[in-house]
């Protein structure tokens, strides 16, 4: 029997949890290869402690998106809820926030910001790289198989 319930210990969170269609995009190479970018760019160079990757960057927005979605869905009466949020899908926007959250930097380049104009083509920012790897064909049968729409994570990781 496999668990449904997976924890990463991060610092700042103490533990962070994921369910398996989470985990399957955790696990995707998008996502993976966060790990090898730093959020600072070169700052760690400068500030040894400015280590922080991109990685656990996501994770970290992930979990505080869902702590943010949640206390505004408490905040929210049941017959509100119901006009804003037809048919009770409130666990499926839980999900796509969470997803899209863990995806929002999926298309920074190593360096960051510093060296987009120069790898990335005439046009081309992060934003509409991460746009692409959303609807890459490795993430789009990961949201096919867990039931979620790739219009939707589009729209809550770049606005799109």
């Amino acid at each position: 029997m496999s668990k449904d319930s997976h924890e990463i210990r991060d610092p700042l969170h103490a533990f962070i949890r994921l369910n398996s269609d989470e985990r399957k995009v955790l696990d995707s190479r998008p996502v993976q290869r966060l790990r090898h970018i730093h959020q600072l760019a070169l700052s760690y160079l400068i500030y040894p402690g400015a280590t922080h990757r991109r990685f656990e960057h996501s994770l970290g927005v992930m979990e505080l998106a869902e702590r943010v979605y949640n206390v505004v869905i408490g905040k929210i009466s049941n017959e509100v809820l119901e006009q804003l949020i037809p048919e009770r899908k409130i666990d499926y926007w839980r999900k796509v926030l969470r997803v899209a959250a863990l995806c929002h930097d999926l298309g920074h380049l190593p360096f960051s910001h510093a060296a987009e104009a120069e790898l990335l083509p005439a046009g081309w920012n992060h934003e509409r790289l991460t746009g692409e790897l959303i609807k890459s064909q490795e993430l789009m049968e990961i949201w096919e198989d867990i039931i979620l729409k790739s219009e939707d994570i589009l729209k809550l990781a770049i606005g799109a």
